[in-house]
């Protein structure tokens, strides 16, 4: 079975500036964290807080899974860093 995203859960982790999403692999979970960097290169003038960060991840929600689908297919684990390099 293929990685989908049913769950559109995400979360802000200031600590660590990422977004966080899951995706699923059957009955595995697989975490993604997404740079702020990454975020920020898709919507240069948004802020750099946790509401805009979450609201540029829902607008561009479609692409970030399509690379993480391919970043999962290269190499299945259950956690995966997604950096600027990915795109």
């Amino acid at each position: 079975m293929s990685l989908h995203f049913p769950n559109v859960s995400r979360s802000y982790d200031p600590v660590r500036r990422c977004v966080t999403f899951w995706g699923h692999d059957s009955t595995f979970e697989i975490a993604f964290h997404l740079d702020e960097d990454v975020l920020h290169r898709f919507s240069p003038e948004a802020r750099q807080d946790e509401a805009a960060s979450l609201e540029v991840f829902d607008m561009n929600r479609a692409r970030i899974e399509r690379v993480a689908c391919g970043v999962y297919a290269r190499r299945r684990q259950s956690f995966h860093h997604l950096s600027a390099a990915d795109f």
